[in-house]
């Protein structure tokens, strides 16, 4: 018996709507389910410059490294892994001192961070990748085009300074931080955690110290991103967006420091527009 022309109509659109409700409860089962910075099935440790570097990866394509900020982990990526490890391979890393990832020395640096990440991709046999950096991930993605201007293809920066002050961050929030300092720097540490606690806040106490002269060694394409209402203001980053020679500037309105948060979608369709784009 042949079916009508209307019948077969309605059964192939009704299985493309099953196919397209199972893709998106799939991806949504995915983010919800995949515990990232703590998911052994995409984790790996690589033996980096003296120390261990935990990272995760997803999918498959171009690689994509993912850059976290001051105190965070892989985790600060749950809204974006899931939209790009559909098109690229999604490296995410805990930084020196965060996370999973190991560090017994008693300071840091974000040339020594940058310089981590150009010898992580060494390692993982990776020539150069596309990078998004957030807030101190921000500021890495910058100097490891500048120190590797090779290992990076196109580079998303949000929420990124170049000094520890009150130019480099909103005035209110500097001195919040200067209060902090004050109130804390005599305080016994007698813990691991509680010494890399002080040492991760002090790399944002008294650095960046970038130039913005410095900039020019940027080569490759740069997205240079911050919220209207970020504790980086936007005339800082502006200056950082006139001094890249190849540089794009968004700055997303009703928007704080987690650009890539509050506004997910928008951001992630747009960085990798930016990406793509020829």
């Amino acid at each position: 018996m042949k079916i009508p022309i209307f019948q077969q109509f309605m059964i192939a659109m009704k299985k493309c709507f099953l196919l397209f409700f199972a893709l998106i409860s799939g991806l949504t089962l995915f983010a919800q389910q995949v515990k990232f910075g703590n998911n052994p099935a995409a984790g790996k440790y690589y033996e980096v410059r003296g120390i261990k570097l935990y990272t995760e990866t997803y999918g498959k394509g171009k690689p994509l490294l993912l850059i976290h900020g001051n105190g965070g982990s892989i985790s600060a990526f749950k809204s974006t892994i899931p939209y790009f490890s559909k098109k690229y391979k999604v490296i995410a890393v805990d930084s020196r001192a965060h996370g999973k990832s190991t560090d017994g020395r008693d300071s840091l640096s974000f040339e020594q961070m940058a310089d981590d990440f150009s010898a992580l991709l060494d390692e993982m046999h990776i020539k150069s990748a596309y990078v998004i950096g957030w807030s101190d991930g921000g500021i890495n993605a910058l100097l490891l085009a500048m120190r590797h201007p090779d290992k990076v293809i196109k580079l998303a920066s949000t929420g990124a300074n170049l000094t520890a002050d009150s130019l480099g961050i909103v005035p209110k929030d500097w001195a919040g931080m200067v209060k902090q300092y004050n109130s804390d720097k005599d305080k016994p540490r007698t813990t691991a955690a509680a010494k890399n606690d002080w040492k991760i806040f002090m790399l944002d106490y008294v650095q960046p110290n970038i130039p913005f002269s410095a900039l020019k060694a940027i080569k490759c394409p740069s997205l240079i991103i911050c919220g209207d209402h970020d504790v980086i203001p936007i005339e800082h980053t502006v200056k950082i967006y006139q001094a890249i020679p190849n540089a794009y500037l968004w700055v997303v309105p009703n928007s704080g420091h987690p650009t890539l948060i509050e506004h997910r979608d928008d951001f992630n369709k747009l960085v990798d527009e930016f990406f793509r784009k020829k």
